[in-house]
């Protein structure tokens, strides 16, 4: 259900390259990418508690009936040449409702695995949403080329009514998964929150943002390069890095691998800028390769360090496991920002400079800042050694 959620949410980043016959800028068109990521991080706020309100499977049902929403509205609209642009900004939004999937999945797994093993059981979670992107983007491009542009809102639609159906016949409803909404929103006191919720702007935010930015970057920079394959390769590299990331997170410590990840992800954004400048796609590609590989392992990194912060935090395993179901949805709300931040970047770079220089620019300064602050706060001796609890967890 995560990867159909992730290919809804994504969907327009395919779509708007089929939209080139609007008379739409680049800035409009990246408007468009950059609204499902808006939305889906507001919805993943509600979306991270209602599984506890309504059980896990009653809301897995539901969020993937909801999907048919954007689904069949981008089907209807596209076929008609004389749609407004405001109408496919409304209908992109509604794509948003594929973001919040990820926060009621994340939130209800961590009920079924101990902490010790959640750094791969969240990564593998996670990368099955993940790769949802990269199904996008080598599925639809043949779909619409055989059928149509209608077509990318169509093949969702079986899809959806089989994983409801799935979800109904074969998920449970833990009981003792469920939690009132007051008690869900008591991690919002926790400092610890909102530092992770900022480094996960930086990982996941940086996923999502370069993932649906990526073909659009790449058919407006390269227009002789078939998209397609290149598109595909990224997400789909950054997807299998998660549950990587989250690997080496229980092995070594998640800050460890999250300062090292930023510091890459810098390298990574400063290899972008001398390939435009320059001129050389495949140096262009590989650049963008490193931060998918990056972005996606950080993702793991991250999440790995939520469980191990809160149940040294809440001091108990129980009370750590509900505060990190919180945390999770909570955490991923914000830091889904990062990807309509990425788009609306590039969007506003090339509106009043011509190109995505300035962009990468601020995200090279960005990633330092989050290596800053994982080192201030997880990985100096100073702290870890007035926070005991802290370093006895190796977050």
């Amino acid at each position: 259900m995560e990867h159909l959620g992730f290919a809804v949410w994504t969907v327009w980043s395919v779509v708007t390259l089929e939209l080139g016959g609007r008379d739409l800028s680049v800035n409009q068109l990246f408007w468009l990418v950059a609204l499902p990521n808006l939305v889906g991080a507001v919805l993943r706020i509600p979306y991270t508690f209602l599984p506890a309100r309504m059980g896990g499977a009653n809301f897995t049902v539901l969020s993937a009936l909801l999907l048919l929403v954007p689904a069949l509205l981008l089907a209807v609209a596209v076929r008609d040449p004389g749609t407004p642009y405001w109408m496919f900004v409304v209908i992109a939004a509604t794509a948003g409702l594929g973001g919040g999937n990820f926060a009621s999945s994340m939130a209800n797994i961590t009920n079924f695995f101990p902490a010790g093993k959640q750094g791969v059981a969240l990564g593998l979670n996670a990368a099955g949403g993940n790769i949802g992107v990269s199904s996008v983007q080598v599925l639809i491009p043949a779909v619409v080329a055989a059928y149509g542009v209608a077509a990318a809102g169509w093949v969702w639609v079986p899809l959806l009514l089989v994983a409801a159906f799935a979800a109904w016949w074969g998920m449970d409803n833990l009981a003792s998964a469920r939690a009132s909404v007051r008690e869900q929103f008591r991690v919002v006191r926790h400092r610890q929150m909102w530092i992770m919720s900022f480094l996960y702007i930086g990982t996941f935010g940086s996923f999502m943002g370069y993932a649906t930015a990526f073909p659009l970057l790449m058919s407006n920079e390269f227009p002789y390069v078939a998209v397609g394959a290149p598109a595909f390769a990224g997400p789909l590299a950054g997807s299998l890095a998660r549950p990587l990331g989250g690997w080496l997170s229980d092995r070594y410590g998640g800050a460890k691998v999250t300062f090292w990840t930023f510091a890459v992800m810098g390298a990574g954004a400063l290899a972008v800028w001398a390939a435009l400048a320059s001129g050389a796609f495949l140096a262009f590609f590989a650049a963008f390769m490193l931060l998918f590989v990056a972005s996606g392992a950080g993702n793991g990194s991250t999440y790995r360090m939520i469980p191990a912060i809160f149940t040294a935090v809440e001091g108990s395993v129980e009370g750590g496991r509900r505060a990190t179901s919180s945390a999770l949805g909570l955490v991923s709300a914000v830091g889904a920002l990062g990807g309509f931040f990425i788009n609306r970047a590039f969007g506003e770079s090339y509106a009043a400079f011509g190109g995505a220089g300035a962009a990468l620019a601020a995200f090279v300064l960005f990633y330092l800042a989050c290596c800053g602050v994982t080192w201030w706060c997880y990985l100096r001796t100073v702290l870890l050694w007035w926070r005991p609890s802290l370093a006895e967890a190796r977050v």
